[in-house]
């Protein structure tokens, strides 16, 4: 199968969003393999306690996606920015969900680096690099966003700078400035 041009999911995914449940349907085997590389992307930072497969991982954003009140997708990069938030989400809350009785010491400082293979994370670890995430967001949406996309959803920094409509240069100076902050504000929490 060759790979759909990106005018094309963007077409699908319009069409989607205007009502046609056709366009879903024509949608899903095109999007279908490319969440499933961003599903892996995750599995591998994963804690090795975490039973959910990759395919699960999929299916389980898929479904929450098909519920999604997006009133209208951007572009190919929207939607598998939305997928990345969506996965990041189900892996945070199982690993809320495992550390509910485990409480304790032993947390690791976490890098931020450029790469989707970085090491696995474990469940103390997402925690904690979420809450400083949310933290971050809540005085610079655009940084949050920036690390987000970058090193959860697996983009580069191209796709990033179209998703959130800003340079590349913006992007890689946001990306710099938010892996500083992120590795100061989870010190402060261990």
């Amino acid at each position: 199968m060759h790979p759909q041009p990106d005018a094309d999911i963007t077409q699908l995914l319009r069409a989607w969003g205007n009502g046609d449940g056709g366009a879903l349907e024509r949608l899903t085997p095109v999007v279908y393999q490319e969440l499933l590389r961003m599903a892996r992307g995750y599995m591998r930072r994963e804690s090795p306690d975490n039973t959910l497969q990759p395919t699960a991982l999929v299916h389980e954003a898929y479904l929450k996606l098909v519920d999604a009140k997006v009133a209208q997708w951007q572009d190919r990069a929207h939607f598998f920015a939305v997928s990345a938030r969506l996965m990041r989400r189900i892996l945070v809350d199982s690993a809320r969900t495992r550390l509910a009785g485990k409480r304790g010491g032993g947390a690791v400082r976490v890098e931020l680096n450029d790469s989707i293979d970085a090491a696995a994370l474990k469940n103390e670890q997402m925690v904690r690099l979420d809450d400083a995430l949310e933290a971050l967001a809540q005085f610079d949406p655009r940084k949050a966003s920036v690390v987000e996309l970058r090193f959860f959803g697996g983009l580069g920094v191209e796709e990033t700078a179209e998703v959130l409509k800003i340079s590349a240069q913006t992007v890689m100076r946001d990306w710099r400035l938010a892996r500083v902050w992120l590795a100061n504000e989870m010190d402060k929490t261990r």
